[in-house]
């Protein structure tokens, strides 16, 4: 489990920082991956968008301040 939320934790920074570079600059990383028609920016694209669901849903048991309850 380990690897898959290293894994998924990475494609949510790639993410951060296009949507950073997009709203900062106008540059999009997936429009240099063939834009929105390419397939292979469309495969990040929802696997960024799947590894938010996955963290979304198993954040409280991975992080070690969520879980200690300090909030």
């Amino acid at each position: 489990m380990k690897a898959l939320h290293t894994i998924t934790w990475i494609l949510i920074i790639v993410g951060g920082l296009n949507w950073l570079l997009f709203g900062l600059f106008g540059w999009d990383i997936g429009a240099y991956l063939g834009g929105m028609s390419g397939t292979v920016a469309k495969v990040i694209y929802i696997l960024v968008g799947l590894s938010a669901i996955y963290e979304i849903a198993t954040h409280k048991q991975n992080c070690r301040l969520c879980g200690q309850g300090s909030m």
